[in-house]
């Protein structure tokens, strides 16, 4: 895969490679045209579907097999937007109907997925349940799951088997001795894991899963957290590892350190990146693998358009009122693709 445009940028400007102001189009001119249409409507994925698609994340996977750092996850919060947190988590049933209203209010939703608040593939019964709801009722959204990747390999054929198009992998270290100062344990076969060991594991787990997904034509976006002092100046090598593997796209985030988040990392004063610090190392990771630039960091139960959650007008208790006719869900929402007039690659390179 080749770089875009120059590896490196003021601290000002727009990532080259990153769907920027630099980059040509949606950012992923380089993609066969068969890939760029996976990713054309999905908002996460693309910097010009973000302009005009919502996402749905729905919170059905409370348990987590992980032990990071930078994450506390808190439930019944309405008032933090940042990942892992969630007001309500919900039975897959649940997030069947939830999806089925969010379709019926917001016509631009196009994509459901999982993304916690713990990990996804750590609570398998849940995740394909809710998986195979959706696609019995709304056979036209795309399915997107994120995961820590430490169980990722033993679900690969279930993803696949279930359509799920793309997956997010959150790597943050491939050194071992970096990734324990990140994930200082991890549960494995029923048995914890502690220090280089659940390191070695995980990074192990991670990168065999990325191939796997790769090789089953499954679009894979890698996360990583930027923590200075510690994998800051080794993200560069992190792109190359799951670039070689089939990764298409490396979304490289900025830690989120407030105190009053309740983190290790917030508690113990690990600082966050500065805004050079974010832009110098995304310009030095797309010399190896395009770069997103639009992530928003969301909720694991965020709702619309990316940087407008309208996660508090579909809660439980509403959901369960509305009167649902899934036929009738599916007919607007045919008509109103159908009356969607799709922009030309010309348009989508003029948007900003």
């Amino acid at each position: 895969m080749d770089a875009i445009g120059p590896t490196t940028c003021g601290p000002t400007a727009s990532c080259p490679g990153a769907g920027g102001a630099e980059a040509p189009g949606d950012g992923l001119g380089h993609l066969p045209d068969a890939v760029r249409a996976k990713v054309r409507e999905h908002p996460c994925y693309s910097e010009h579907a973000h302009h005009h698609f919502a996402r749905l994340h729905v919170a059905v996977a409370p348990s987590c097999n992980l032990q990071c750092n930078y994450c506390n996850r808190k439930y019944d919060c309405a008032n933090e937007s940042r990942p892992g947190v969630v007001s309500e988590v919900l039975l897959p049933q649940e997030a069947a109907r939830k999806a089925l209203a969010v379709a019926a209010e917001i016509p631009q939703l196009s994509v459901v997925g999982i993304a916690g608040p713990g990990d996804a593939l750590a609570n398998p019964r849940r995740t394909f349940e809710t998986f195979a709801r959706i696609r019995e009722e709304l056979p036209d959204l795309h399915l997107c799951l994120s995961t820590n990747g430490l169980a990722l390999p033993d679900y690969v054929d279930t993803l696949v088997d279930h359509g799920v198009e793309h997956v997010t992998v959150t790597v943050n270290a491939i050194d071992p001795e970096l990734g324990a100062q990140i994930h200082p344990s991890a549960v494995v076969a029923r048995k914890r894991r502690r220090g280089l060991e659940a390191a070695r594991i995980l990074r192990d787990q991670q990168l065999a899963g990325v191939a796997a997904l790769a090789e089953r034509g499954v679009l894979v976006k890698v996360n990583s957290v930027a923590i200075p002092g510690i994998n800051h100046r080794h993200l560069p090598e992190v792109s190359r590892a799951v670039r070689e593997r089939g990764a298409f796209l490396h979304n490289v985030m900025p830690l989120i350190a407030d105190p009053a988040y309740g983190t290790y990392f917030g508690e113990s004063g690990q600082r966050e990146p500065t805004d050079a610090e974010l832009l110098g190392l995304r310009a030095v990771c797309a010399s190896d693998i395009p770069v997103m630039s639009h992530c928003q960091q969301c909720r694991a139960d965020a709702v619309g358009m990316l940087g407008e959650d309208r996660g508090a007008e579909f809660t439980r208790a509403r959901v369960a009122a509305m009167e649902l006719d899934p036929e009738a869900v599916r007919a607007r929402r045919e008509a109103a693709r159908a009356g969607r007039q799709e922009p030309s690659q010309e348009e989508e390179a003029q948007t900003p």
